[in-house]
């Protein structure tokens, strides 16, 4: 006679999903979801460095102006990732991910329909301040329908979106920019955003583990214990994370806004070459993170620490992304595209650092600690587009009026303003590199491993 422990569990109880498999299909669908949430928020950084060639002349703008421009999209970024993560303790993160994927769509038009440098300028800044708490909220989401122990790999999943978002988006982009004009990339971007908040309205929604109902005995077990946030803020793990997120934004701010000129001017490239060329560090980018997490997932399903499944695989790339800079300057043509593709992709995994926060804290303080890193760290792409504007200026660059072309002198200042970039951009990382390495240490932080049993 079978005890009642052995009885079926009421169907529509977590117990039934996680029995008969259904959680997890619902799961994935999430993840998907969330991939495409990440691709659509890169692919409206990446769209700046895209037009940069026609629209510096069309609206009369210099090295230093446009970017002060790339530099405006991370005004709020940190403003609104604080906010949102406070908020985030009230409000489930599917409903705030549906209202960031509509205003995203929404002040993208504005651009499509004629805007200048001042319209430009205020636009950047509202959609990096509704981007800023992307990530956080797109993780927060994913852990939400994951046992502690499975999250590395949809974690890096999802963090892969947003490599993926110039890979998918480049191409796209620049044949809507050759075919009808750069205005009509933001339109595009627009309608995109407003299709994707229609499927998340449908179909997305918080997960179990999501931490707004105790968990049934069937499932795996989660972290419960509420450690006060500032004991995390201010461990030298969290300032860690901090140097290494200040790297990882540095580059994507200096990249989304300036690489696709030196891939123009610098290597010669056509704009439909760059359209595909670019898309190279990204891809590099989102095969490391997947491969990443499936190392770090084998690793803790075999009983390793987060700092041996995340924070030393981190901490290792972005010493290559570092080596790889410093390189750039000293080569020119086929291998300067490699050099830059593995120094952009290695230095693109910023995800990982709030995945490996998420394990020290308890769920529902998940949203805040990372929506409070990405915010800090943020700083490093309001940065780097400027101080590489003004290094290019430094160096004797002037952007071409509009209908001249560049002569040799050109973009040989071009070339030597952007090479100091790389410099800096390497010692930048090469910093983060070493702080990840030696501080990045979650299980020291809590009973990270008392929360995987």
């Amino acid at each position: 006679m079978s005890s009642s422990t052995d009885a079926v569990p009421d169907p529509g109880t977590l117990a039934a999903a996680v029995r008969d498999g259904r959680m997890n299909r619902r799961a994935w669908i999430v993840t998907a979801l969330l991939v495409a949430f990440q691709i659509i928020a890169f692919a409206d950084k990446a769209v700046l460095g895209l037009v940069a060639g026609l629209a510096m002349p069309e609206l009369g703008l210099s090295a230093v102006q446009f970017g002060f421009i790339g530099s405006a999209f991370f005004f709020l970024y940190s403003v609104v990732s604080f906010g949102v993560g406070i908020l985030s303790r009230r409000v489930r993160s599917s409903w705030i991910l549906l209202a960031m994927g509509v205003f995203w769509a929404l002040v993208q038009f504005p651009m499509l329909l004629g805007g200048g440098a001042a319209i430009l300028l205020v636009t950047r800044i509202l959609l990096g301040g509704a981007e800023g708490p992307a990530t956080a909220m797109s993780l927060t989401s994913v852990h939400g329908w994951f046992a502690p122990s499975d999250r590395a790999l949809p974690s890096n999943i999802v963090a892969a979106g947003s490599a993926l978002g110039p890979v998918v988006a480049a191409p796209a982009l620049a044949w809507v920019i050759v075919e009808f004009g750069w205005r009509w990339a933001f339109g595009l971007l627009g309608i995109v955003g407003l299709v994707w908040s229609l499927a998340w309205l449908l179909l997305g929604s918080d997960g179990p583990f999501a931490g707004h109902r105790p968990a049934e005995r069937s499932a795996p077990a989660e972290p419960t214990t509420v450690i006060p946030v500032r004991t995390l803020l201010l461990s030298s793990t969290f300032a860690a994370a901090v140097i290494g997120g200040f790297g990882n934004f540095w580059t994507q701010g200096f990249l989304t806004t300036w690489s696709p000129q030196y891939l123009t001017g610098v290597i010669g490239l056509s704009l439909s070459e760059v359209g595909v060329v670019s898309t190279l560090p990204w891809l590099f980018g989102a095969g490391l993170l997947l491969g990443l997490g499936v190392l770090g997932r084998r690793l803790m399903l075999g009983g390793g620490s987060v700092r041996s499944a995340i924070a030393v695989p981190f901490g290792v790339a972005a010493a290559v992304a570092a080596a790889a800079f410093l390189l750039l300057p000293a080569t020119s043509g086929a291998l300067a595209v490699v050099l830059l593709t593995v120094a952009a992709g290695c230095s693109l995994i910023y995800p990982m650092l709030p995945s490996a926060l998420a394990f020290a804290v308890a769920p529902q303080q998940r949203g805040l600690v990372m929506a409070v890193l990405g915010g800090i760290a943020s700083v490093g792409a309001i940065c780097s587009p400027f101080v590489i504007g003004v290094l290019m200026e430094a160096a004797g660059y002037r952007a071409a009026a509009a209908g001249q072309q560049r002569t040799p002198d050109m973009v040989a200042n071009m070339a030597a303003g952007l090479d100091h970039g790389f410099l800096l951009t390497g010692g930048v990382l090469a910093l983060a590199a070493l702080a990840t390495l030696l501080f990045l240490r979650p299980d020291r932080t809590t009973a990270t491993k008392e929360s995987l049993r």
